[in-house]
């Protein structure tokens, strides 16, 4: 059980960090300029949130969503 609990733990921090990377390529102006500041933030922000789903694609909610848009958020 401890190897499946560890399995799952490395695919999470895994993914989320592939997620992070994407949301941060993915804050572009409408003229494909990549944004700065408080936009970008903004920009990571929405993303992360709505990448925010569990293995079986519910969307996650409560704590465990806080804690992937923050992990999310912080490695954009």
């Amino acid at each position: 059980m401890k190897r499946f609990a560890l399995a799952l733990l490395v695919i999470f921090f895994s993914t989320s960090a592939a997620l992070a990377q994407s949301c941060a390529t993915r804050a572009l102006s409408k003229d494909g300029k990549p944004l700065a500041g408080a936009a970008k933030t903004s920009a990571i922000k929405k993303c992360c949130q709505t990448a925010a789903v569990s293995k079986d694609g519910k969307p996650l909610s409560g704590a465990a969503k806080n804690r992937f848009v923050k992990k999310c958020i912080s490695e954009g």
